[in-house]
Parts: C-alpha cells; sequence; structure tokens
C-alpha cells in the first residue's frame, strides 16, 4: 500500500491511540510523535480537581504541542512517514470542555500568538468506545495520575470527541469501533485495521469490526 506520510491517531482517554499510534510507527519505521500527558506536572492535580488546576494542564499541553508541530514542519521534507497520537486541532476541545470563560479568553490570545503553522495529517484514525470500556482500560493500566478521573469527566471528554469528529473535514477520517478489538496484541485485528488503511483516500470511512469471538471463519464456522 502507499502509505500516509503522516498519519495522527486520536479519541478519549483509555482508547488505546498511544499503542496504536507505537505500532503504526514500528510497523512503518517512522518517526513517533506522542503527546507527552506524564511530562505534564498539572495533569494529576487537574484529574483531582479539575478546576483548580485546569488553565495550567492546558497551557502546559498547548505550549508542548506547539513545539512538536513547529519541529514537525521543519523536518518535514525528509521523513518518509510521521505517527503521532494527537492532532493539534483537539487542543481547544479540551480547552472548551475544561475552562471558564475568563480562562477561555486567555488561552485563545495564546493560542493566536503561537498559531502553528500545523501540517495537515494525510489520514486520521479515530478510535471509540463506551465510557464503561475506557474506565475499565483505564484502571487496568493503572497509571496513577488518571485513577482520580471522575466517570462524568470521561463521559463529557467522550461527547466531545463525537461532536468534534462529527464536523471534522479537514483531512480524510477512519473511524473505527475499538470497543471489542485488541489493536495492539492481536495480528488479525491490526491486519484488518491496515486494510481498512489502504482504503481511506479521502471523506469519512467507519470500520466497525465484530469482536473476534463473533467472527465467522472463511469456512461459515464461528470462532471461539
Amino acid at each position: 500500500m502507499a502509505h500516509p506520510r503522516f498519519i495522527a491517531v486520536e479519541g478519549p482517554i483509555g482508547v488505546g491511540k498511544t499503542s496504536l499510534a507505537r505500532r503504526l510507527a514500528e510497523t512503518f519505521g517512522s518517526e513517533l510523535l506522542l503527546e507527552g500527558a506524564a511530562d505534564n506536572p498539572f495533569l494529576e492535580r487537574f484529574y483531582r480537581n479539575p478546576r483548580a488546576a485546569a488553565l495550567q494542564t492546558q497551557l502546559f499541553f498547548l505550549l508542548q504541542r506547539a513545539q512538536q508541530m513547529q519541529e514537525l514542519r521543519q523536518d518535514d521534507l525528509f521523513e518518509p512517514v510521521r505517527v503521532a497520537d494527537f492532532l493539534m486541532d483537539k487542543d481547544r476541545l479540551f480547552a472548551r470542555l475544561t475552562l471558564d470563560a475568563e480562562e477561555y479568553r486567555l488561552y485563545e490570545q495564546v493560542y493566536e500568538h503561537l498559531a502553528p503553522d500545523v501540517p495537515r495529517p494525510d489520514l486520521v484514525i479515530y478510535l471509540q468506545a463506551p465510557v464503561e470500556v475506557l474506565l475499565g482500560r483505564i484502571r487496568k493500566r493503572g497509571i496513577a495520575s488518571e485513577q482520580a478521573m471522575e466517570p462524568a469527566y470521561l463521559r463529557s471528554l467522550c461527547d466531545a470527541y463525537l461532536r468534534f469528529f462529527h464536523y471534522y473535514d479537514e483531512a480524510p477520517l477512519l473511524i473505527v469501533n475499538a470497543a471489542d478489538i485488541n489493536l495492539v496484541d492481536s495480528d488479525s485485528d491490526y491486519r484488518a485495521l491496515l486494510e481498512q488503511m489502504e482504503q481511506v483516500k479521502s471523506g469519512r470511512h467507519y470500520f466497525n469490526p465484530l469482536p473476534e469471538s463473533l467472527r465467522v471463519s472463511e469456512h461459515g464456522e464461528r470462532h471461539g
């Protein structure tokens, strides 16, 4: 297949976007850009008390992502493929969700001042899963800063992602139901995704695979 030069993987916390981005980068032998949530010193405070730490958390991410995008633009001529686990466009999504009106005005001033010249992805992969699935994955992976996250916040985040991608038309988009598949440990799930990616040249596409236990084999038999 002719690989996209710049792939962005997106989705709410716990959906598996970073793990998928890592595997794609390994497959394509490409540079990997990660949003570096672990580097944000305000994030754990935000999950404990969103109102008290929202502005610091958001500005840290904004500055971090803007720097990454500038570096990406500078090196763009020579890298055949890049994979990122974030879209710069979604930074405002989090800002609108977490900041009050005065904080958001300040955030917008900083955003406009930076005005990063962001490379447009050749493909965006948006991973979806129900809140209950995401909460289970968050508990299982056990990242300390995430354990205080309120289910209501995660639900609001999922709704914000749905609204964002409902109108998104800046790049070819593949929307993946990731509730019942394992794109990291299952080679068959991963190969199926790669096949879907190959078909996306423009517009909006959906990949809604059945759970592995319900898939029908070539002989018409059910696995599991």
